[in-house]
């Protein structure tokens, strides 16, 4: 009996190694590919299965201007792959019975507010974690973004309020950044450690993540790192490094594929690291319990049942299993971690282009190697979607532009340029000046400077503002609304179907600072 026992113990383990050259094989040739399709330059890829990191590789190069290798201790953004560490440290505090993840908000944070009494004194630590606030995508992330702005973590708490909703509160889901923001204040405030470092002493020290950090700038290394790349006018760019850590709760950590495969393996099993629990199994359970409903499309291969968030991760089922997951992107940045716990299997994936693209590509391969479905060619099915977007969304702002040029002597507006000029103020995001320089008329935010720009006249009561700073691929329009010949207010919004939902310019109401 023992004999026949080892004969199959055997067999299986000869099996499971003789599957791992394959899938090596197949994750090196779909990284490359999707490296080539999407025009990323670096890319970092593990695997955990049952308990142990079977693959673990970086390609391409940190950056197009050095040439450095990417390798399995590169330091990547993992953006907001951060909230479920946000999560997890919440989850700490339950354990350590010094919160409840049904507390209010204001037991903590007293001058919380938001935009009605009812929601400031019912919203709770929960809420704060599963975008369903009513607030709309991305809402106040102007605060937050581009880089270079003077808006700290206690203005978010200030000027959350003056954000107005889109649904009703725990109605809809709408994802968020502000509010994993203010969850970060929580922590610090129960605490007395900044968010970072409480991340850093309860998470990834006990893990072994000695050398990720919550944010850039509390890198102890910074010497094997990527640096971000953007596609500008078709031509690959390095860009400017996100380093505010104003996002830290929300998507600041740093952190390289060794040692997340390492915090993965904790939510593999369900918060133990050996014999010590980082966090217990009834809130490892909270966290994947479905809090808030995502409109769900099924398609194939996975044909989903449902999806929805839970805190800090996006829940769904793929062809039957139960998925654990999310992304994360910043400028140039983004990133993906997939778990699927009834496989015991764990997927990360981090990029230095943004490119969702190669990320989903490369974790799809991964999936269905180990799901035993059928090949697919994913990076040639994201492919064509990505081109199609592309082609439709450059048809929509080539459009707007012929309209500019060809107005610049064909039409006149109803408004005269010489009204434009002045201050103007937005109750959370501030002043900005409307100004001439030169034959040039500009626009310029006192607080965000690096949302400057030129102004034309488009059409109507409408002109469209070009960034300087083109890598933010993010042009807007300004519509005017004029009353009896004086300015009364303006409103933005973004010109392309393609811009980053960040980039909220239509949550702004501009009026004339007096």
């Amino acid at each position: 009996m023992k004999k026949t026992l080892f004969l199959i113990v055997s067999f299986i383990s000869l099996q499971a190694w003789c599957q791992v050259p394959e899938l090596h094989q197949q994750i090196d040739e779909v990284t490359r590919k999707a490296m080539a399709a999407f025009d990323v330059p670096g890319i970092a890829v593990a695997v955990v299965k049952d308990g142990q990191i079977i693959h673990s590789q970086g390609y391409g190069l940190r950056s197009i201007a050095s040439k450095e290798a990417v390798d399995e201790n590169t330091m990547f953004g993992i953006a907001s792959n951060s909230k479920a560490f946000t999560a997890a440290a919440l989850a700490i505090l339950v354990d350590q019975k010094k919160l409840d993840w049904d507390d209010k908000v204001i037991q903590y944070i007293p001058e919380f507010k938001m935009y009605n009494k009812y929601v400031t004194d019912e919203f709770t630590i929960r809420d704060l974690l599963t975008h369903r606030s009513g607030l709309g995508l991305g809402a106040g992330d102007l605060m937050i973004w581009p880089d270079g702005h003077d808006f700290t973590p206690q203005d978010i708490v200030a000027n959350i309020q003056h954000l107005k909703p889109v649904s009703g509160f725990r109605s809809q889901y709408d994802y968020d950044n502000l509010l994993y923001i203010i969850a970060g204040i929580v922590i610090e405030r129960i605490s007395h450690q900044s968010w970072a470092e409480f991340v850093e002493q309860n998470i990834m020290n006990p893990i072994g993540m000695t050398a990720s950090a919550g944010n850039w700038n509390r890198l102890k290394n910074k010497t094997n790192a990527i640096v971000p790349h953007v596609p500008i006018n078709g031509k690959l760019t390095v860009v400017p490094r996100y380093t505010n850590t104003i996002m830290d709760a929300a998507g600041g950590i740093y952190s390289n594929i060794n040692e997340l495969s390492k915090w993965v393996q904790v939510q593999l099993n369900e918060g133990q690291i050996g014999d010590r629990t980082l966090f217990s199994k009834t809130v490892q359970h909270e966290m994947w319990t479905p809090q808030t409903w995502i409109p769900n499309r099924t398609t194939a291969p996975y044909y989903s049942l449902f999806n929805a968030y839970g805190l800090g991760w996006q829940l769904t089922d793929v062809a039957g299993t139960l998925q654990v997951s999310h992304t994360g992107g910043l400028e140039g940045i983004v990133t993906q971690i997939t778990l699927l716990p009834q496989q015991k299997l764990g997927i990360i994936v981090l990029t230095n282009q943004q490119s969702g693209a190669a990320f989903q590509s490369i974790t799809n391969t991964i999936k269905n190697y180990y799901l035993k479905l059928p090949y697919q060619d994913f990076v040639v099915e994201y492919q064509n979607r990505v081109q199609q977007n592309n082609i439709e969304a450059k048809e929509i702002v080539n459009k707007i532009w012929t309209t500019v040029e060809n107005n610049k002597k064909a039409a006149t507006s109803v408004i005269a340029l010489n009204q434009l000029i002045g201050n103007y103020k937005d109750a959370w995001f501030g002043e900005v000046s409307i100004y001439k320089k030169k034959s040039k008329w500009v626009f310029e935010s006192k607080r965000s400077p690096e949302l400057s720009g030129e102004i034309h006249f488009y059409q109507d009561q409408t002109f469209v503002v070009k960034w300087y700073n083109e890598s933010l691929d993010a042009d807007a329009f300004i519509k005017w609304n004029v009353k009896d010949g004086r300015i009364e207010f303006f409103e933005m919004e973004p010109i392309s179907p393609l811009t980053d939902f960040s980039y909220d310019f239509q949550d702004l109401h501009f009026t004339p600072s007096i």
